[in-house]
């Protein structure tokens, strides 16, 4: 089956938390502090494998997450870094963000990889928080927080060319011709569900051609498979434009030639301006070259170059593949997409990873956000020098304040995460 755009949830591993230990040795009867720090969390990585063709592996499963980094111990002994969780994908996967459908990566070299969720830093041991009037902390730092999201998968063919056209025109039968590839050809429409990829080789120079499946009329509206296959088109650097000219279903072909460049430029503008040649087929149907000669002459006046064919027969096929191979010597690649959205990663702005929200919600006041829910999980409250440490944090970080600012008033309830304390000035 081929899978060409999938929706998985991913998320990195925690950091391990640093240790609040203290030195046991005989003879030593007040050791001092020597919590080890945790290992810093695995990150989630996507790596291009050049032997899948589908997105096929995130069909069944679609929650992946990375292993949390081992947590610090005793005599400074550090926590081990987890393993980075790396999940493979075929060339030609872009990754985007669901909640701002930004693009974080872009993926078409074998190998290349791309980090999509990075780990959490492993927690600081107590042996840190050590000061000229703190000798012996009893709490150390809890884990970092990992990245996780919600990505959306797309694939998107890397051919060099594309066959395009309406069903039925004979783009699957050229391609089996062309190349080696053994695509389902039958005399009905949408025989073609899943584009295929073959590999033409003529005059001692190849490149990749994809049968596009058939388009229709309100393709990029979402009609019929439209929207699934518009984007396979965007990869190509030329396209093949099969028409049926015999009008042996009763249509016109420079009508449905029209009709189809119609739909690539409501899709994309970029698209209709790709390089484009006109494959007239089954000729070998005509009983007279005058709808031919008609048709070529509409269709050279717009700017495009015709080849007669026929695929049955297999005349004239060498001849266009011959001029598609030259022609791509002359194409310059251009980007799929615009400079400033390709290379803008989306990443996890680091003032929302430092962002506290101080708010009154009711009878009482709430503290949130990454950097306090961290520091509240690494506190011993059962600690004085742990509460000082806490409590030294929430004013430096101006938290006290904006309490003060919302009316707090001594006795009232503060609730941070699963904790709540009484506020007294």
């Amino acid at each position: 089956m081929f899978v060409d755009k999938a929706r998985i949830f991913v998320k990195a591993g925690k950091g391990g938390d640093g240790s609040a230990s203290f030195r046991k040795e005989k003879y030593v009867p007040a050791g001092g502090p020597d919590g080890g720090d945790g290992g810093d969390g695995g990150d989630l990585i996507f790596e291009v494998d050049a032997g899948l063709r589908t997105l096929m592996d995130f069909r069944y499963k679609r929650t992946y997450i990375a292993e949390d980094g081992e947590n610090g111990k005793g005599k400074k002994m550090f926590g081990k870094d987890a393993k980075d969780l790396i999940l493979r994908v075929p060339p030609g996967t872009i990754v985007r963000d669901e909640k701002t459908n930004l693009i974080i990566a872009d993926l078409t070299d074998s190998g290349q990889r791309a980090i999509i969720a990075k780990g959490g830093k492993g927690g600081k041991g107590n042996v840190h928080f050590t000061t000229a009037t703190r000798q012996a902390p009893n709490f150390a730092e809890s884990g970092g927080h990992p990245e996780e999201r919600w990505v959306i998968l797309e694939l998107k063919l890397l051919a060099d060319v594309g066959l395009v056209g309406f069903p039925n025109v004979g783009k699957s039968t050229i391609l089996s011709i062309a190349t080696s590839a053994k695509p389902k050809i039958a005399n009905y429409h949408f025989t073609t569900i899943t584009p295929n990829l073959g590999v033409v080789e003529i005059d001692k120079k190849s490149f990749v051609l994809a049968d596009i499946p058939g388009l229709i009329e309100g393709a990029h509206e979402g009609i019929g498979l439209g929207l699934e296959f518009l984007r396979h088109v965007e990869r190509t650097k030329l396209l093949i434009h099969v028409v049926d000219v015999s009008g042996i279903e009763g249509r016109d072909p420079l009508e449905d030639f029209n009709k189809i460049n119609d739909e690539l430029r409501h899709y994309d503008q970029r698209l209709a301006k790709k390089p484009q040649i006109v494959a007239a087929n089954k000729i070998d149907l005509l009983s007279d070259t005058e709808n031919f000669d008609k048709f070529k002459k509409a269709i050279e006046e717009q700017g495009y170059e015709v080849f007669p064919l026929s695929a049955a027969t297999k005349e004239g096929i060498e001849q266009l593949l011959r001029y598609v191979a030259n022609r791509l010597d002359e194409i310059q690649e251009e980007p799929i997409y615009e400079e400033e959205e390709t290379f803008k990663y989306y990443k996890l702005d680091e003032q929302e990873k430092n962002q506290i929200i101080v708010r009154r919600e009711n009878d009482y006041y709430v503290v949130e956000g990454k950097p306090v829910e961290k520091l509240m999980y690494s506190t011993n409250l059962s600690d004085m020098d742990s509460l000082r440490y806490f409590q030294n944090f929430l004013r430096k970080r101006g938290i006290v304040d904006e309490l003060k600012a919302l009316g707090i008033h001594d006795g009232d309830t503060v609730k941070i995460y699963d904790f709540e304390f009484e506020y007294y000035d």
